[in-house]
C-alpha cells in the first residue's frame, strides 16, 4: 500500500467516526427577514420603494463594518442582493444607524460597528417605463452573521421570493399602512435613484477604532497586509513573500542537488553565453508555468463561488487540518512519495526554447515528492482569498523558485558554488514540516472551535474521540502490516480480526459516550425552554455553580454533587457503574432530588476551593446534602446500596425536621 493510500485511509476513516455524530436540525436563525413595499402596486414608470426588515433577537446582533466574505478571519458583514427585473432601475440603499458593541472574551474585546433590534433598509426603484401589467417577480438575499457579546452563530443567506403587482397607468394603488416605513419611504423616493446601486453596508467611519481597522486587514497564514483592504502595497508584499517561498524550495534535497545538473545541460547544447541565458530564461518560464497551473483550479474555484462558507463546515476545516498534519510529518520522514515512472522517463531535450520550457515544467513535478506538501497546504490556506491573490501567491513561487536558474544562466560559474545536499537541506525540510504542523494546527483548532460551537455536547468528549483516532490508527497499522510482512492467509485473518478489534473499539465507545452526553444536552436543553431560565433542572446533571447550588438548598431539596474531572478515569469509572446505572440512577432522578456536576477538570475551577471547605482534597467524591443540615455525607468510594441508603436517610432527616 503506497503512503498516499494510507493517508487517504486514515483522513477517510477520521471523517466517517467525525460524521456518525448524529446531528440536531440546525436552530432557527437570530434574525427573521421580511419585506414591505411602499404600495401595493405600481404602474409603469413608477418610482417607489421596498424595505428589507430584519427583526433581530434581544442579545444579539448583526456586523455592519468592513470586511469580505473572502476574509474568514474578518467579521462577516450583512449584506443584501436583491434581482430586479429587466429594465427596472434601483437606487442606492439606506442603512440605519450602527450600534457600538464590546464584543469577544474578558481581555481580548473588540469594539464593533453593528445593528441590534428591528434594521430596516430602504432601497428605492423606477418601474421600468415598458412593464406589462400583471406580475413581476424580485428576489432578495439577505446575508447575515448573528453574534451576542462573546460568541457567534454560523453565517446564513435568507433568500425570499417575492412578486410585485404591475397596474395600468392611472389605476389605484395603496399605500403601506405602516407610520414608521411611510415615513422611511417618503424619504427614500425623495432621494431618487442612482444607476450604482449600493449592496454591501456603508465603509466605516474615518475615525474607526485600531482594533476595527486590524480586523478588515487581510491575512496570510497569518501575517498581516501592510495595507488596509488588500491594495497594491499589499499585494507587493505577497509577491515578495511568495518569492522568497519558492526560494527557500529548492533548497530541498529532491531540486538542490538537480540545480547543477540541468544548468549544465543547458550550457552543453547552448554553446555561447547568449543562448546559454536564453535557453535559461525558457527553462524559468517552465518552471513559473507550473505553479501556475497549480493555481489556476483554486483561482478559478473562488472567482466561481464563496469558499469561505465552506470553512464554516467543522467536518471540512478539521479535514483540512488533518491532511496538513500528515503532510507535516510526511515532509520530516516518516514516509516518503514516489511519483509514477512514467513522470522519470519525460527527458526532453535543452536544445530548444520548447524543449527548455518543458525542462523547466519538469523540474517542478519531479521535485513534488519534496515540495508537494507545501503546495497541498497551500491549496487549502488561499482558498478562501480572491483570484487576484491567488495568482499572485502562485506565480511569485514560481518567479523565487526560477530565480536560480535565470542567474546561473547567465553566470554558469556561479554553479560550483551552490551547497550540495545533506544535513542542511534535511533540516529545510524538517523546518518546512513543523511549519506545516504550525498551519494544521490553526486549521483543527479552528475545526474543533466550530464543532463545539455546533454541537456543545462534543466539547467534554473529544478526549475519547483523540484515543480512539490513536486506537484506530493502531487497528490499521497492524493489519497493513501484517499484509506486508507475510502472505499467509491464516495469519491475516488472524490479525484482520484483532486489527478491527483493537481499532474498533475505540471509536465505538467514544461514539457511544457522544450520543449519549448528546440525549442529555437535548433532554436539558429541552427543560431550560420550558422552565424558563430556571437555575437549575431535576432528573438531570446541572453544572454547578455557588448561585445555582445555594437555590437548590433554598428551595428545601436534597442535593448531590458530583465533584470530577476529565482526566479523572476513577471518575468516569464510578460514575458509570454506580450513578448511571439502576437503582441510583431512578432515586437520583426523583422530584426531590437536585443533582450538580463539580468539573474540577481545571486546577483553577471553583470546586476545589469547595472542596478544601468540606476538608477535602481528591476526587472522586459525592457529596450528598439534607435540607436544612450543612455537614453532608461525603465519600470517595462508594457503591449503589452506599448512595440509596444515603438518599433514604436525607429523606428521613429532611421529614424528621430539626
Amino acid at each position: 500500500m503506497t503512503p498516499w493510500r494510507l493517508a487517504t485511509l486514515v483522513v477517510t476513516f477520521t471523517l466517517a467516526c467525525a460524521s456518525a455524530l448524529a446531528q440536531p436540525p440546525m436552530s432557527p436563525g437570530r434574525a427573521e427577514v421580511s419585506i414591505e413595499w411602499s404600495h401595493d402596486g405600481y404602474a409603469p414608470g413608477d418610482r417607489g420603494a421596498v424595505a428589507v426588515v430584519l427583526d433581530i433577537e434581544p442579545r444579539w446582533h448583526i456586523y455592519a463594518g468592513k470586511g469580505t466574505p473572502h476574509e474568514p478571519e474578518s467579521y462577516i458583514p450583512t449584506t443584501i442582493d436583491i434581482t430586479w427585473p429587466p429594465g427596472w432601475a434601483a437606487g442606492a440603499m439606506q442603512w440605519p444607524e450602527v450600534h457600538e458593541v464590546l464584543f469577544g472574551p474578558p481581555g481580548a474585546q473588540e469594539l464593533l460597528k453593528v445593528y441590534e433590534g428591528r434594521t430596516i433598509v430602504i432601497v428605492p426603484f423606477t418601474v421600468d417605463g415598458s412593464a406589462a401589467p400583471g406580475s413581476a417577480a424580485v428576489s432578495f438575499t439577505a446575508g447575515y452573521q448573528a453574534c451576542d457579546d462573546q460568541v457567534c452563530e454560523m453565517p446564513r443567506d435568507v433568500i425570499l421570493d417575492e412578486t410585485v403587482k404591475i397596474v395600468q397607468d392611472g389605476t389605484s394603488v395603496t399605500a403601506n399602512s405602516d407610520a414608521s416605513l411611510a415615513a422611511m419611504f417618503e424619504k427614500a423616493l425623495a432621494a431618487g435613484v442612482s444607476t450604482a446601486p449600493q449592496i454591501t453596508p456603508p465603509e466605516a467611519s474615518a475615525d474607526a477604532t485600531p482594533a476595527e481597522t486590524a480586523s478588515a486587514r487581510r491575512k496570510f497564514f497569518g501575517i498581516p497586509m501592510p495595507e488596509q483592504g488588500g491594495g497594491a502595497m499589499s499585494l507587493i508584499f505577497l509577491a515578495l513573500l511568495s518569492a522568497l517561498g519558492g526560494f527557500i524550495l529548492n533548497l530541498t534535497p529532491c531540486v538542490l542537488p538537480v540545480i547543477p545538473i540541468k544548468i549544465l545541460t543547458i550550457m552543453q547544447h547552448a554553446n555561447h553565453p547568449g543562448r546559454t541565458m536564453a535557453l535559461g530564461m525558457w527553462m524559468a518560464l517552465g518552471v513559473v508555468a507550473f505553479w501556475i497551473a497549480l493555481g489556476l483550479p483554486v483561482a478559478l474555484f473562488t472567482g466561481v463561488t464563496d469558499p469561505s462558507r465552506l470553512f464554516g463546515i467543522w467536518w471540512v476545516t478539521l479535514g483540512i487540518g488533518v491532511l496538513i498534519a500528515m503532510m507535516g510529518v510526511g515532509i520530516m520522514g516518516l514516509f516518503t512519495i514516489q511519483l509514477p515512472q512514467a513522470a522519470y522517463a519525460v527527458n526532453p531535450r535543452a536544445d530548444t526554447w520548447w524543449g527548455s520550457f518543458v525542462f523547466g515544467v519538469m523540474t517542478g513535478v519531479l521535485g513534488l515528492p519534496c515540495f508537494g506538501f507545501v503546495a497541498g497546504a497551500l491549496l487549502a490556506g488561499v482558498a478562501t482569498m480572491p483570484p487576484s491573490w491567488i495568482m499572485t501567491i502562485f506565480t511569485s513561487l514560481g518567479v523565487g523558485m526560477a530565480a536560480p536558474y535565470l542567474v546561473l544562466s547567465a553566470k554558469p560559474s556561479l554553479v560550483e558554488r551552490i551547497p550540495r545536499t545533506g544535513p542542511a537541506s534535511e533540516l529545510v525540510k524538517q523546518v518546512m514540516g513543523l511549519l506545516l504542523l504550525a498551519a494544521a494546527a490553526y486549521f483543527i483548532g479552528s475545526g474543533l472551535l466550530a464543532l463545539i460551537a455546533e454541537f456543545p455536547y462534543v466539547a467534554r468528549q473529544l478526549h475519547w474521540w483523540t484515543v480512539a483516532l490513536f486506537g484506530a490508527l493502531a487497528g490499521l497499522w497492524l493489519i497493513i502490516r501484517t499484509f506486508q510482512i507475510t502472505p499467509a492467509t491464516e495469519t491475516r485473518l488472524f490479525f484482520l480480526v484483532i486489527g478491527l478489534l483493537v481499532g474498533g473499539v475505540g471509536p465505538l465507545f467514544a461514539l457511544s459516550r457522544t450520543n449519549k452526553a448528546r440525549g442529555e444536552w437535548e433532554i436539558r436543553q429541552a427543560a431550560i425552554a420550558e422552565s424558563g431560565g430556571a437555575s437549575y433542572i431535576h432528573g438531570l446533571w446541572n453544572d454547578w455553580t455557588p448561585a445555582a447550588f445555594e437555590q437548590a438548598r433554598v428551595d428545601g431539596h436534597i442535593v448531590v454533587l458530583d465533584f470530577t474531572a476529565t482526566w479523572c478515569v476513577n471518575c468516569q469509572i464510578i460514575k458509570s457503574v454506580v450513578l448511571d446505572r439502576e437503582p441510583v440512577r431512578s432515586a437520583l432522578n426523583a422530584d426531590d432530588i437536585v443533582k450538580f456536576t463539580v468539573d474540577n477538570t481545571s486546577t483553577t475551577a471553583p470546586g476545589w476551593e469547595f472542596m478544601a471547605e468540606l476538608g477535602q482534597s481528591g476526587i472522586p467524591l459525592l457529596a450528598i446534602y439534607t435540607p436544612g443540615k450543612d455537614e453532608p455525607w461525603l465519600s470517595n468510594a462508594y457503591t449503589s446500596q452506599q448512595v440509596v441508603a444515603a438518599l433514604n436517610a436525607a429523606r428521613d432527616n429532611r421529614l424528621a425536621g430539626p
